[in-house]
């Protein structure tokens, strides 16, 4: 934070203040200044040539520095000004001299002022680590030897953050998103004016014709439809980024003009050698020439893929930016369609592609000319025969644009990518909920589904793709024969001859690039419909009152709303679950769809949200929440919402870290740093959703006199507050009742009760009973577990730990390292450094197979022969004597070499199917084990991981190793061989070419093994750096609602920025070092060429004009090949970091075993539910202090045990002990007898039964997350549902038991979703049930319902209850009292209150003694 509010002048400031102060004072003071030397004649100083040399060099330095300066449009006045300046500084100086002045302290004065100025705005420009394209030479431009010096830095020493550039002003997020707003908001107003001019033309025709006219709906969908369509973000896209790109299409055509130039000298090349009296020199300057332009062809080759690239990668930045922009925006509606997972799939498959699509996107128009223009040259040498080409070409198309088609409707692959990554984020959210429950098995089925229905499409994608390539690669065959054939069939008299072969030949390879470029193009426009779709969702609205619903569809959830809150004042809201409170509050920020009425908020908001949001940031920073430290009224703050006795608890106070979603704060610990964040603000409106509900009793007596009541700090605050406690409301100015979505009674508490209707007979029944104790209504906060407080596994500079038992106290050395990293979470994602090991390629492989490598190695050798085969067949056809003027036996020539052709085609097909179908087989293993080993890690993994680390292995590192790694190895393997085939050519022409190509080899495997080492350590960084990406969007999308709420956009924006615009620190020298050694080995494949050629020229005597056009057409194919190479190896060595990224979590602690083999477990176990403690010790993280300490305790079958005590006491420890969340660091816990510690993982946890504090759901039927196995029938379903009072709810639902959840059931109330964890615990009937403060989110009706519900169906078991209303607890058996981690006290309930000891001081607390 420090570093986004550095102290610095804006810059409005630093371009008009400081740029027109020194020019002020000159003019201001220069006429009395003039006056004074007026006055003052102190004789004439001579104008020296020197003199006047300096005052002209010193205007010159003065208008250099102007035209340099940058100023905006708006100052275009400033520089005129500025000159003028500069003008009268010189008159004055001029003047000076005349009237005899020699030391000037005016003008040294106004230099001074000016020098200062000046030094504002150049500090500010001064950037550390800038890139060095910016001060490159043309010629280093061109070859990209900038770059050298990150590569040799590389090769010496892992590269790290540091040691990369500064992005360029125009690469930057901030620039970038900017510019594309404007446009993007341009772009939608041109086509809503375009949309209403076409219905005023409507509305003219329809009057005429007396039809019914289209409304502005219409409109605005016909609108809608054409921003779905994708076309709406690319033209926004194109205006902004157009002009840069077309200086790549500048390039690419330049390109195209050498690449066509190189057969033309290749044919004069063939000529000269049939000539027998041609001078030599031809010879060289042809062979020359050919080198000089194919190295052309390779500079502006690189400059457009350059251009590309840079064009990409802002494409990136702009739609990350936007997809961001737009989620802190998404409505509830949009919210509910487009999940996190879906957003996080946008963000890194779908903007790959679109950087895909931009490479290929001159193919449109440029491959249609470039295939015109080489039948075109056919036709010049082959004549009529070309037309054969043509009508192979127009066969090869078509299918192609089939097989485009047809994969791009497998694009359903994206579907199941979207639900498995949806899937992924909600396990990963709720992974508490599945270890208590034993629910991973379910859940991983779940995935296995989804991931087995995205590769079924993938490989039916991938099959497609290898007809694909098959028909590309053989295309130069096809073609050839197909002119060929019919050329020599048409007519005896025609021959062809090494010259006709050969540049047919080369013009035929150039045809390969544009045929194989279109299907690429049309396949990688598919995300731009996606994004546009996800742009053009509707937006909140900050407006209410009136009729409100949760979507545009969807039944209201609020009616006939009318309410008036004067300012200043305290407005509780009660009601039922379900009721619409938090509708209320959300429908006042503007959170839902607005039907009818209006009304606005004046001021300032805050919002306390109902389920606390947490930033994954220290305590500091989530209660300052971007604003400055004002240390008094922080104290204040942190004094009124009871945070201060936390902080002591806290290895590193209020610096400490807290997890994502607050993982390691307790229930009341997170409502209270959430209610902090709001009060902190000082803003005017206050919109409190139930912050009482997760605090103890006396807590939150205390927060609501400190904070909310009418002595607490927000006083003069305008308050609205949903509340269950009924010791609150008289002390309201005005209730509102809530029944059923509508205001059913309003006024203050006395009125409400002087009417005698349904509130005054609520408060009746439950207001004497328990009037103090029903203040809050849930979880008293507990030092919990994997959420407590001195629970946390709060990092000392090693990794996370997990098998917590027999541990030794801490050493001497571990002590003094404590402070290291006090209070420090979070793991960062770190890369590792050095090239990718041989392991991994080999653990690669070894998934695939050796059935499947040794076929693949087989078949790609066999390719290759044949191609070599049918190439040298061809050569020596072209030097066949005529006889007669034609050839003898063309029929079976041309039968020779089209079955070595059409073998080569099925060898190819073969081969890319056999990596395809491998690296599915590689893909589904490496996935599988990923997804156990992230199941089996403990819950310690998961507070110290951050949840982008693992969404981003499971989105974009499987996506690399699904498709890019398989991807990259046919390209390779197929250049490889292709490479050597090349060398065997040039070498059997020439055998003396070996001298040459030799050390060419020698000098290709030094460059590359330079690039390598740096380019893998860029892909690794980049990787890492992506990960924060996933974590912060994840985590804005969850707590969209409160940052709007807040206002705190603007901020979460610039953070997004950072950790964009540092990814593209690393992504941008990623594709620069492709650029730099394609470049560099080309150079080296051109040398190859040379040689070729020169050595033809020299051996013009002994070499036929067969095997020199052999050899030189195919030398010319090698700077392509190299460039291949380079592009494939790369992708294969970058790609294959994936796989060790996904290995990571292979070697991490894991959970003991979820089932045991051969156990005697009985079935039925456990029988009675006794529990048994036996010197039992818990530790959160080796080091810390006990969580529990020697407890000794005896629970008999049947009884009711109530667990109380204050903050950190080890309440919630015991139940974590229990269900083996933490294992036991002394002692033992015996179930029935049973040593829990020797029974596996699910047979102990699938056998007892939590109800935890926070009801997680999973988007999918409702009956999906009551019994994911689908054990039991629909009957037991209902029945649970009904003891849950819930089946009224549920009867109502349109699909009733499969009606859909959305993602974390924010679809159900979150008193609702409470309920339905208590139909869990009903239909699963254990002998042993943990309540785990199980109804914070119910009103107070409710949970007397749950309670007698509980007390009747669990009569016959063993219930344990950590207490939050102690009035719950007072008819148990007994009541155990936790305190620092040891029982303190331990009895009945009546017996403790007669005792006199912590228990009753608890109670009086509470009043209820």
């Amino acid at each position: 934070l420090s570093r986004l509010y550095k102290p610095d002048l804006t810059e409005c400031f630093q371009n008009t203040v400081l740029v027109w102060f020194p020019c002020v004072y000159l003019w201001l003071l220069a006429p009395f200044y003039a006056l004074k030397l007026y006055c003052h004649d102190c004789g004439c100083i001579r104008i020296s040539t020197l003199c006047t040399a300096k005052t002209v060099i010193n205007k010159q330095i003065t208008d250099h520095f102007e035209s340099h300066h940058t100023f905006s449009a708006m100052q275009s006045g400033f520089r005129a000004g500025h000159g003028c300046t500069s003008v009268l500084a010189i008159c004055i100086i001029q003047l000076e001299r005349i009237r005899g002045c020699r030391s000037s302290v005016f003008l040294f004065l106004f230099w001074v002022l000016a020098v200062v100025c000046s030094l504002v705005p150049l500090r500010a420009k001064i950037q550390l680590n800038p890139c060095p394209v910016k001060d490159a030479s043309f010629l280093s431009k061109m070859l990209f030897w900038w770059f050298t010096g990150l590569v040799v830095k590389g090769y010496r020493t892992p590269l790290e953050a540091g040691d990369l550039w500064n992005l360029r002003e125009e690469d930057t997020s901030d620039k970038i998103i900017s510019d594309l707003e404007e446009e993007w908001t341009t772009e939608c107003m041109s086509s809503l004016s375009v949309c209403f001019s076409r219905q005023e033309n409507t509305m003219a025709a329809g009057v005429a014709l007396g039809t019914r006219l289209p409304d502005q709906a219409q409109i605005l969908r016909k609108l809608q439809k054409e921003q779905s369509s994708g076309f709406c973000l690319l033209r926004t896209l194109a205006r902004n980024l157009g002009p840069y790109f077309l200086t790549g299409t500048m390039c690419i055509i330049f390109h195209d003009f050498f690449m066509f130039a190189i057969p033309q000298v290749l044919s004069l090349l063939l000529g000269f050698m049939n000539e027998e009296d041609a001078p030599l020199w031809k010879g060289y300057f042809y062979a020359t020439l050919m080198f000089l332009l194919s190295c052309l062809q390779s500079l502006f080759n690189h400059q457009y893929m350059y251009t590309c690239f840079t064009v990409g990668m802002r494409v990136k930045t702009a739609v990350m930016g936007l997809v961001y922009r737009k989620s802190l925006v998404i409505n509830s509606a949009s919210r509910r369609t487009c999940t996190v997972g879906e957003i996080v799939n946008l963000v890194s498959a779908d903007t790959q592609k679109l950087m895909d699509f931009v490479v290929y996107f001159n193919a449109v128009w440029l491959a249609p000319i470039e295939i015109a223009l080489c039948l075109f040259f056919l036709w010049q040498h082959l004549g009529p025969s070309a037309l054969a080409g043509i009508a192979t070409v127009i066969l090869i198309f078509p299918l192609n644009g089939f097989i485009a088609k047809k994969r791009s409707k497998l694009q359903v692959q994206m579907k199941f990518m979207d639900g498995r990554i949806k899937l992924m984020n909600e396990i990963l959210n709720g992974i508490k909920i599945l270890k208590f429950y034993a629910w991973e098995k379910a859940f991983l089925e779940q995935v296995l589904g989804y991931r087995e229905k995205e590769l079924k499409a993938l490989k039916k994608s991938q099959i497609l793709y290898s007809i694909s390539i098959a028909s590309f690669n053989s295309s130069t065959f096809l073609i050839a024969f197909a002119m060929f054939g019919v050329y020599v069939l048409i007519d005896d008299k025609n021959v062809l001859d090494a010259q006709k072969v050969f540049v047919s030949m080369a013009l035929i390879n150039i045809l390969k690039t544009p045929l194989s470029q279109l299907p690429f193009c049309i396949f990688s426009m598919v995300p731009l419909s996606s994004l546009s779709i996800f742009f053009s969702d509707g937006e909140g609205v900050l407006i209410d009152n009136g009729m409100f619903s949760w979507t545009k569809e969807g039944p209201p959830c609020l009616k006939r709303i009318n309410v008036r809150v004067p300012q200043g004042s305290l407005v509780a809201v009660v009601g039922h679950v379900g009721s619409g409170k938090s509708s209320l509050l959300s429908a006042m920020l503007g959170e839902t769809e607005k039907r009818s009425g209006s009304v606005s908020i004046k001021g300032s908001v805050a919002y306390v949200p109902q389920q606390a949001w947490i930033q994954n940031a220290t305590v500091q920073d989530n209660v300052t929440f971007g604003r400055e430290k004002q240390k008094t009224w922080y104290q204040r703050v942190l004094d009124a919402c009871a945070l201060l006795p936390d902080l002591e608890i806290l290895p590193a106070g209020d610096s400490t870290e807290i997890g994502e979603k607050g993982l390691n704060l307790s229930g009341g610990q997170k409502q209270r740093v959430s209610l902090a964040r709001a009060v902190y603000r000082k803003a005017d409106v206050y919109l409190l959703d139930d912050p009482l509900s997760a605090v103890d009793a006396h807590v939150g007596q205390h927060i609501f006199d400190k904070v909310i009541g009418p002595k607490g700090v927000l006083r003069n605050k305008t308050r609205v507050l949903v509340t269950h406690g009924m010791s609150f409301l008289p002390q309201a100015d005005l209730i509102l009742v809530l029944v059923d979505g509508e205001i059913t009674e309003s006024g203050s508490y006395q009125e409400l009760l002087s009417r005698h209707g349904a509130f005054a007979d609520f408060i009746h029944t439950f207001a004497s009973n328990d009037r103090k104790e029903s203040v809050t209504e849930t979880a008293a906060q507990r030092g919990r577990t994997s959420f407590g407080i001195i629970n946390l596994y709060w990092r000392k500079g090693d990794t996370n730990s997990t098998n917590l038992q027999g541990m030794e106290p801490m050493s001497e050395i571990d002590e003094e390292q404590v402070p290291e990293d006090l209070g420090k979470l979070m793991e960062v994602d770190k890369a590792r450094t050095g090239r990718v090991r041989l392991e991994m390629y080999m653990e690669y492989f070894k998934t695939i197979g050796m059935a499947f490598i040794i076929p693949i190695v087989f078949l790609y050798a066999f390719q290759q022969g044949a191609s070599l085969t049918y190439n040298y067949w061809l050569s020596l056809w072209a030097d066949e004597p005529i006889v007669n003027g034609t050839q003898v036996d063309t029929d079976m020539k041309l039968a020779v070499y089209g079955a070595l052709g059409f073998a080569q085609g099925i060898a190819i097909f073969g081969t890319t199917v056999a990596i395809s179908v491998g690296g599915i087989i590689a893909s589904r293993h490496l996935h599988m084990d990923l997804l156990k080993n992230v199941l089996h890690s403990p819950m310690s993994f998961f507070e110290t991981t951050p949840s982008g680390n693992l969404l981003n292995r499971f989105a974009k590192e499987i996506d690399a190793i699904d498709c890019m790694i398989p991807d990259g190895l046919k390209m390779m393997l197929g250049y490889l061989f292709k490479l050597m085939e090349v060398c065997i050519i040039v070498m059997l022409a020439t055998p003396f070419a070996a001298v040459v190509i030799l050390p060419l080899a020698i000098l290709y495997a030094f460059v590359q093994s330079f690039y390598v080492a740096t380019s893998c350590q860029l892909r690794r960084l980049e990787s890492v750096s992506r990960s924060p990406i996933y974590t912060h969007f994840n985590e804005t999308v969850q707590g969209a609602s409160v940052i709007r709420a807040f206002g705190e956009q603007h901020r979460f924006i610039v953070q997004a920025n950072k950790r964009v615009d540092f990814n593209q620190t690393s992504y941008f020298p990623r594709f620069v070092a492709t650029r730099w050694l394609a470049v560099n080995l080309e150079f080296v494949g051109n040398g190859v060429v040379l040689a070729a050629a020169i050595l033809s020229v020299m051996g013009k005597d002994t070499l036929s004009p067969g095997i020199v056009g052999l050899a030189v057409s195919h030398s010319l194919q090698v700077t392509g090949i190299l460039s291949w190479i380079v592009r494939s190896w790369t992708d294969v060595e970058n790609n294959i970091v994936s796989v060790e990224r996904v290995k990571e979590y292979a070697d991490t602690a894991k959970e003991a075993v979820w089932t045991v083999e051969g156990s005697s477990l009985p079935l039925a176990w456990p029988q009675t539910g006794t529990i048994e403690f036996q010197d039992y010790g818990l530790q959160y993280r080796k080091g810390l202090d006990w969580a529990l300490k020697g407890i000794t305790l005896k629970i008999q079958e049947r009884e009711k045990v109530g667990i109380v005590g204050r903050t950190g006491a080890g309440k919630s420890s015991l139940a974590l002990g229990i269900f083996r969340i933490l294992e036991a660091a002394k002692g033992a816990i015996y179930i029935d007898g049973v040593n829990i510690a020797e029974i596996g993982l699910h047979d102990l946890r699938s056998r007892i039964t939590i109800i935890p504090q926070d009801p997680v759901l999973f988007s999918g039927s409702l009956r999906m997350n009551l019994d994911p196995f689908d054990t039991y029938t629909d009957e037991e379903i209902w029945s649970s549902l009904e003891l849950a009072h819930l089946k009224n709810f549920v009867s109502n639902l349109p699909d009733k038991l499969n009606y859909e959840c959305s993602e974390g059931g924010e679809n159900l109330s979150l008193g609702q979703r409470q309920l339905v964890c208590l139909a869990r615990a009903l239909l699963r009937k254990t002998k042993i049930l943990v309540l785990d403060e199980a109804t914070a989110a119910v009103d107070l009706e409710t949970d007397t319902l749950i309670q007698s519900t509980i007390r009747q169906q669990f009569e016959d078991c063993t219930v344990l209850t950590i207490a939050h209303r102690l009035n719950t607890i007072m008819d148990y058996t007994r009541v155990i009292v936790m305190d620092k981690g040891h029982i303190s006290e331990m009895d009945s309930p009546t017996n403790l209150i007669s005792n006199r000891g912590q228990f009753y001081r608890m109670c009086r607390e509470a009043g209820l003694v």
